[in-house]
């Protein structure tokens, strides 16, 4: 069992996930610990315990609007399901999931106009026998939390999950929504090629170095730090960054939730709440709707605590609903953004291929898994190279 955390590894990651990885300069002076100093206890987390640094993507910048999705599957069809959810390349995000439903939960980023398109390929999934019910959250980008720190007792090397004092701060949070939750009031594309091939790269991999994407790209490093600086970062075509790490131990369970609420103030003060938690990875905000996203991460001791305070809070009128989806990380899929289809400054969401592909997917499962088969097809899907990692 690898050694816990101390307060200076947490300080890290988090000066880290605030100034980005690539900036271990900027972090240490921060910190006030000499730069090597960091990096040897990067490398030594990194050899002890799952940890990843991965770039958040600013979707509405790109002209992409995220969508979270979940699907209770036939029981039986769990593992099918997944592999449908698979065919739209707009894909971030997917893995199996169990809790109010057992089925499946995925993101989703998908070119502006094309949220019709999108729900039909969803809505096909309860018609041709995979999914019992879809839900689709049409959302912000997931903002990251960066909080790393709080409720960590550096004495003991343990977490104080203080739920009734989380309770009683939600009420003196601002009424005001925070600005990393506000609804985009465009989703225009201020990206070009370059761009978007250096997002996917850092989303793989937030310490990649210009030399090796310029490698990948066949071009010269000094151009790609250009792009970098002056479109990536000048743009804001990026969210922020994303620190994975097991902080809370092995056993720990992510999970995916919904919080429905009747007014907009009491939305803000609770996100305002989780925006410094520990046990918060990232939030969005529902659009049109008092409603936020969340994916967080707990100690399984500590799940049913918090679902406690949940049930009070709507009890007491705070909260108007709820409901999770607990993640199986061991079929969870992260996907970068699909670059490979955005051309000449514009993204190719094809609605008729994907239909046409969940049709031969229904066909093949239908021979293996007893499913009767709509019409087939003859058209072939295209080999593609996909960056897909395993996370939390």
């Amino acid at each position: 069992m690898h050694k816990p955390f101390d307060t200076t590894d947490l300080e890290i990651l988090e000066a880290l996930a605030i100034h980005g990885p690539r900036n271990i300069t900027e972090a240490s002076r921060k910190l006030h610990i000499p730069a090597e100093t960091v990096r040897k206890r990067i490398n030594r987390l990194s050899s002890q315990t799952f940890l990843r640094f991965h770039a958040s993507v600013h979707h509405a910048n790109l002209g992409l609007e995220e969508a979270l999705v979940f699907a209770e599957a036939i029981p039986g069809y769990e593992s099918a399901l997944l592999d449908a959810l698979r065919i739209d390349d707009f894909w971030t995000f997917l893995s199996r999931c169990y809790g109010t439903f057992e089925g499946c939960v995925g993101k989703y980023a998908i070119p502006n106009g094309s949220q019709t398109t999108f729900e039909h390929f969803i809505a096909e999934l309860e018609r041709i026998g995979l999914s019992r019910r879809t839900q689709i959250f049409w959302s912000t980008s997931f903002h990251p939390v960066q909080s790393k720190q709080k409720w960590f007792n550096p004495k003991t090397r343990t977490w104080d999950f203080d739920w009734d004092g989380w309770a009683k701060e939600i009420k003196t949070e601002s009424s005001n929504l925070p600005l990393a939750l506000a609804e985009p009031k465009a989703f225009r594309i201020m990206a070009d090629e370059i761009d978007v091939f250096i997002l996917k790269e850092v989303e793989k991999d937030a310490t990649t170095s210009f030399k090796r994407i310029a490698k990948r790209l066949n071009t010269s490093p000094q151009l790609v730090r250009y792009h970098y600086y002056g479109h990536v970062m000048a743009r804001n075509l990026l969210e922020g960054f994303e620190v994975t790490a097991l902080h809370f131990g092995n056993d720990s369970v992510p999970v995916f939730f919904t919080f429905g609420f009747d007014e907009e103030r009491n939305l803000a003060r609770f996100a305002s709440s989780l925006l410094d938690k520990p046990f918060v990875t990232g939030l969005s905000k529902t659009m049109g709707k008092n409603q936020i996203s969340g994916h967080l991460y707990f100690p399984r001791s500590e799940f049913r605590p918090f679902l406690d305070i949940i049930s009070k809070l709507v009890r007491n009128g705070f909260l108007k609903d709820y409901q999770y989806a607990i993640q199986d990380s061991a079929t969870s899929l992260r996907e970068t953004i699909p670059y490979q289809f955005f051309k000449e400054g514009k993204w190719i969401h094809n609605e008729e291929r994907y239909i046409n592909l969940l049709n031969k997917h229904l066909t093949k499962t239908s021979l293996t898994e007893g499913i009767a088969p709509l019409k087939s097809f003859s058209r072939t899907r295209e080999n593609k190279t996909k960056a897909i990692d395993t996370g939390l």
